[in-house]
């Protein structure tokens, strides 16, 4: 069985040398570079994904495994509701079981503020013709009977899905490469290549690959590679821990959250469980100089994460992580393949002692693994999705913010849109890049 999250011990599957060109790079293996990458073969392009380290070996399979509708900003929602189709699809074509399983969603309501506003955003999920609806405490009671923490009821969208992101992801990338896209592992793109103003290739470790169009969805190492270029996105990124329990008992066959614990069926028999709104954010360059756009949402949750003095040497906004380099220079991405952050263990040992709390009748909740994730974020918890009009030929898709893996098909075929000059099928008038820029006041949405 793979062990999980995927890391430097797995091996390459996707080798070298890139490519003297292409018409599309992909910078980043994740789910939602893979999606992009997969789309825009089908479009008719020839396309490179590169990927530093390993095809979602940081956050695409670091993530609870959640696909879900239930709780998205309003914004994201259609794009949501068109990756849930997607995702079935997908599935069908890879001819691996990575769990794809429609369990539903749950949020247990601990008071009657929470569940008003859970009300309010079910209202909006209807409009939309997505299936939430609220549940009393009985109710909630019938759905969980095993559980014995109170509740005054509950949210539950029973569309939405799982699946195991170490599995799904590396699947997706063997649909990319049967479409044609070139996929390389262990290749770091250190800078773009830019002549006359706009977008000629990539300077990668291996060398130059000619392109005029670029896609950076680089998760959370996409603000330093554009601040080399001198382009400013007020992103930062978070610490979540994560543990996987032994097999237990089927106490319920989807994903649930409280105020403390959120956990999800697996497929081999286990639990996924995190700590509900727990963020840790480590301080540095990039947390100080986006201070002020954060300040709306310190506003709103001012307890909603922690901080730590620092982050780790060689982490994105490290101290001591370089911000400018040339393409001749070995750069931070090659220097840290894999961002593999440490979890917090007194925190997920926590977890397990509330997770055992609210089904006692459980036997010995053991840990199998535990890990954490670097999760790219921006100030209103929604991405930037597209052109950089500073850098003609380059595509942004980055700051899902937890989301990517539920959204990544969507996402993936919304970013071919914008390559490929065609209708997208959304607004992303909330997407913007110059939204920070531009004197527009941040758009807080749902904080779910």
């Amino acid at each position: 069985m793979q062990a999980f999250p995927l890391s430097e011990a797995n091996p390459i599957c996707f080798a070298g040398p890139p490519p003297g060109a292409a018409d599309v790079v992909v910078i980043g293996g994740g789910i939602i570079g893979v999606c992009t990458a997969l789309y825009l073969a089908r479009a008719g392009q020839s396309v490179v994904l590169l990927e530093k380290g390993r095809i979602a070996a940081e956050q695409s399979s670091r993530n609870w495994g959640w696909i879900r509708q239930q709780g998205r900003d309003p914004d994201e929602l259609p794009i949501m509701i068109e990756a849930l189709g997607r995702w079935k699809e997908l599935a069908a074509e890879t001819g691996v079981d990575f769990g794809l399983r429609q369990g539903g969603v749950t949020y247990f309501a601990k008071s009657a503020k929470q569940l008003a506003s859970y009300e309010r955003w079910t209202a909006h999920a209807n409009r939309a013709g997505v299936d939430t609806r609220i549940l009393n405490a009985a109710e909630t009671a019938t759905m969980f009977p095993q559980m014995e923490t109170a509740v005054v009821g509950a949210m539950v969208t029973p569309s939405d899905m799982r699946a195991e992101p170490w599995t799904a992801v590396p699947a997706l990338a063997g649909i990319a490469q049967r479409a044609g896209v070139r996929l390389i592992e262990n290749c770091a793109v250190r800078m773009l290549d830019i002549q006359a103003g706009r977008v000629a290739g990539v300077v990668t470790e291996q060398g130059l690959v000619k392109t005029d169009t670029v896609v950076l969805a680089g998760g959370a190492w996409s603000s330093l590679f554009l601040r080399n270029h001198g382009v400013d996105i007020p992103q930062l990124s978070v610490r979540e821990s994560v543990v996987a329990t032994c097999p237990l008992p089927d106490i319920h066959a989807g994903a649930a959250a409280d105020n403390r614990v959120a956990f999800r069926r697996r497929l081999d028999g286990g639990y996924t469980l995190a700590p509900s709104g727990v963020a840790e954010l480590f301080i540095g360059p990039d947390a100080f100089r986006a201070f002020r756009k954060y300040l709306p949402q310190l506003r709103q949750t001012p307890f909603g994460q922690s901080y730590r003095p620092a982050a780790p040497k060689g982490f994105p906004d490290s101290w001591n992580t370089p911000r400018r380099w040339s393409g001749e220079d070995v750069t931070p991405f090659e220097r840290m393949r894999i961002l593999d952050p440490a979890p917090d263990m007194a925190q997920l040992r926590r977890l397990l002692r509330n997770f055992a709390t609210r089904f006692p009748t459980l036997p010995k909740v053991r840990m199998r693994s535990a890990w954490a994730g670097m999760i790219d974020t921006l100030p209103d918890q929604v991405p930037i999705v597209d052109h950089c009009a500073d850098i003609p030929g380059l595509v942004i898709g980055t700051g899902m913010a937890g989301h990517g893996f539920g959204i990544g098909p969507g996402m993936g075929r919304v970013l071919t849109a914008l390559v490929m000059g065609d209708a997208v099928g959304h607004d992303l008038q909330r997407f913007r890049a110059d939204r920070f820029s531009d004197g527009s006041a941040v758009d807080l949405g749902p904080n779910y």
